[in-house]
């Protein structure tokens, strides 16, 4: 069985190769990680943004495979909360026909760096630079934020892990699904 993943980032090809590996009907599938363009813009900031780059990059990776996958981390408005935002990463897997999307926890950054998304049109990464949470110009291709504000508790392959998991629900028990 060959899988595509949508992205050349290690941490989301990680996390899908993780999630597969957790399931024995899964022993022995080909990951491979292909360029695949989500079709968004670089920071989503809407669900429905999120999701739709999930989809596309799924669709964009899918050919010569049984499943695609795609990955797309977003912010998204939600009421109640202190910054107006949480985040949330989308897993959409292609099989050729239809789409089984999935979704992390969410989580919510700090109000000042919401504002520096907004105010520069950045993406996260370049906003937690800027607000002095990390150093690092591809956090998000290592540890993540949530890695680093929760001490490394959550770290952005296990976020994007549980993503593809509950994906995998939709395939598991297609059964419920269809």
């Amino acid at each position: 069985m060959k899988i595509k993943v949508g992205s050349k980032n290690e941490i989301k090809v990680g996390a899908v190769r993780d999630a597969f590996s957790e399931y024995k009907e899964f022993d022995g599938v080909e990951i491979v990680s292909v360029e695949a363009d989500s079709e968004v813009s670089n920071q989503p900031k809407t669900l429905e943004e999120t999701i739709r780059g999930a989809i596309n990059r799924a669709k964009n990776a899918f050919g010569n495979c049984d499943y695609s996958v795609g990955l797309e981390s977003g912010i998204f408005p939600v009421p109640n909360t202190k910054s107006g935002y949480m985040d949330v990463c989308m897993c959409a897997i292609y099989d050729g026909k239809e789409y089984h999307i999935g979704a992390s926890p969410m989580f919510e950054y700090p109000k000042k760096l919401i504002d520096l998304i907004f105010k520069n049109n950045y993406e996260v990464d370049d906003a937690a630079r800027e607000m002095g949470i990390t150093d690092n110009p591809r956090v998000g291709r290592a540890e993540g934020v949530i890695g680093i504000l929760t001490g490394g508790v959550i770290n952005r392959k296990m976020y994007s892990k549980i993503a593809v998991i509950t994906a995998l629900l939709h395939l598991r028990n297609s059964e419920h699904y269809s």
